[in-house]
């Protein structure tokens, strides 16, 4: 009688075949042949027959409120630009217009490392409302605001809750998707999210417009009850049993990395108010600047000496970031989303001040960009789940990227709209060509049980890579704009100090004819300096790209395939 063959030797078998195939491939990567099976199989056989993926609507109840909640992210993030002007004119609070962005970029920071953690001690499905629920009333507090600290409070909430969505949303589709489906419905995902992108700024113009800048926090409510509702009946996997909550809570400080959420956080708020203070309420070389920026450094430091002692029970264990992918997915998404902001906050101020569009015009002349991100993220997704290769859609599109920005920067006020429509539809095919790669590498290379911390640290990386290189447009704005006006003093007769005080809105109020065109020359070359940025953020993340590897996400199908394959022959001929 011919001896069946065990599981372990069938799973044995398995492995060593895939690693044949692709023995220089994986020979330079960091990762080992015990961790390669861990990534093929899982932790063990068992485990992957007992995960299940719901199918038909079971599916469609989860994914589409997690696509609703990636659109309610990204239309938060720019609905507001258009109601700045708005809000600062009813609490007569210019000073505080870094605030609006500013605290919510504070709150998601500093929460966002935990988050990580939280996800993989409690329920997915709990935790991604409990976020919910603190973004939902971020936002009411917006909305309800009487004073510009409580408008500021009310942003930062919202923040920390944002941080526990875009987290929740990668950690619920790499639950209730296998492998070879994820690649699709992330770009499907970032593609609807980011529609939220093109029209916040129209639909931001025309809650101020024509109802009231509060419903631009106030249309937050009724789409997050909806998604809230849908999400409350459905049932989502765990990757891993989770320990009881009060076993957690005992344990809170050692489990969660409480310590290193301390440090880390304090870290991040001193940087981003350094950098916020720079150059605006203080001078760069003030102490109170200083002061800030050495204080971050050096709490970074200790997080890092802690969370090298911690080992594998810490917050961002230094274990994974040893793996080439994660470490290159950092650095790729630290710069990635900046590639996409800086355009998109610089293009509006190009379009409102030197062709004087209103804030919903401004939108409107924008949708080439956003439309042609939108559309070549969900492509991309789908690119990848046919040819099964992430790493060439995120270098064509850093290269895209980096050309459209090239091509921005030559855009002055005479420049014809066939132009501009043109680079900006570059510069967007390019953003949404390479926005899902990074993500989709991760959950690819992790053990589904450790997706939520690995998508912490790379999201945290993504936030302050985004809040750091838009201070850094606005000093390269300011500072150019300044230099502009003064070398046209003579023909404008104003000091650039009262050109800039007066906002770009009111600047035809104050001169006109000659003078208005060299104003206008001085903006537009401005914001030309500020795509110079663009285009060097998207070179490193050309470069920081690499690092994600040539692997190919259809490994995995091929492998279940073959499972069941070796199942069916011994159901049908034991013998075999």
């Amino acid at each position: 009688m011919v001896e069946l063959p065990t599981e372990q030797d069938r799973n044995n078998r398995i492995v060593q075949n895939e690693i044949s195939r692709f023995p220089a491939e994986h020979d330079h990567d960091t990762l080992t042949k015990e961790e390669m099976a861990k990534n093929i199989l899982g932790e063990s056989s068992e485990h992957e027959l007992e995960h299940y993926y719901p199918t038909g609507l079971a599916k469609a109840m989860i994914i589409g409120p997690v696509t609703m909640t990636y659109f309610l992210f990204f239309l938060d993030l720019a609905i507001v630009s258009t109601a700045t002007p708005a809000i600062t004119s009813h609490f007569d609070s210019l000073v505080d217009i870094g605030w609006y962005g500013g605290a919510y970029q504070l709150g998601s920071s500093a929460l966002q490392p935990l988050t990580g953690k939280l996800f993989s001690y409690f329920s997915t499905k709990w935790m991604f409302i409990f976020f919910l629920v603190v973004f939902m009333f971020g936002s009411a507090l917006c909305g309800a605001a009487q004073s510009s600290s409580m408008l500021i409070i009310g942003r930062a909430v919202a923040g920390a809750g944002s941080a526990g969505l875009r987290l929740g949303g990668v950690t619920i589709l790499a639950a209730i998707l296998p492998p070879i489906a994820q690649a699709r419905f992330m770009g499907l995902n970032l593609g609807l999210g980011q529609l939220g992108l093109a029209l916040g700024p129209i639909l931001g113009g025309i809650f101020t417009q024509y109802l009231s800048w509060r419903w631009c926090f106030y249309i937050n409510l009724p789409i997050g009850a909806v998604v809230g509702g849908l999400l409350l009946y459905c049932k989502i996997p765990e990757p891993k049993p989770k320990p009881p909550v009060r076993e957690v809570l005992r344990t809170a400080v050692k489990s969660l990395d409480l310590a290193g959420f301390f440090l880390v956080s304090p870290s991040a708020v001193m940087l981003l108010l350094g950098l916020q203070y720079g150059g605006n309420q203080f001078a760069w070389n003030s102490s109170t600047v200083i002061g800030l920026l050495v204080g971050a450094a050096v709490a970074f430091i200790i997080f890092l000496l802690w969370e090298r002692r911690k080992g594998d029970e810490a917050m961002i264990p230094f274990a994974m970031l040893r793996h080439r992918i994660i470490w290159s997915a950092t650095g790729t998404m630290f710069f990635l989303l900046a590639t996409i902001l800086v355009g998109d906050f610089y293009l509006a101020i190009y379009f409102q001040t030197v062709h004087n569009d209103s804030p919903v015009m401004s939108g409107v002349h924008m949708l080439p960009a956003t439309i042609s991100m939108v559309m070549f993220t969900m492509t991309a997704g789908v690119l990848v789940g046919v040819v099964g290769y992430y790493l060439p859609w995120v270098l064509a599109g850093s290269s895209l990227t980096a050309i459209g920005y090239g091509l921005l920067s030559l855009v002055a006020p005479a420049t014809p709209a066939a132009k501009w429509i043109g680079y900006q539809v570059i510069w967007g095919v390019g953003s949404g060509l390479m926005v899902a790669g990074p993500y989709i590498a991760v959950q690819n290379l992790v053990p589904a049980a450790q997706i939520p911390i690995a998508m912490g640290i790379i999201t945290f990386a993504q936030n302050m890579g985004s809040a750091i290189f838009l201070v850094v447009a606005n000093a390269v704005f300011s500072n150019s704009l300044r230099k502009e006006l003064q070398e046209r003093i003579a023909v404008i007769k104003l000091t650039p100090e009262v050109i800039i005080d007066a906002g770009a809105h009111n600047i035809r109020e104050l001169v006109s004819g000659t003078e208005l065109s060299a104003v206008l020359q001085a903006y537009s070359d401005s914001v030309d300096k500020v795509m110079y940025l663009g285009v060097a953020v998207s070179i490193v993340t050309f470069a920081f790209a690499w690092g994600l590897g040539w692997n190919d996400i259809r490994v995995q199908k091929k492998l279940l395939a073959l499972q069941e394959g070796e199942v069916r022959i011994r159901e049908s001929d034991p013998s075999k």
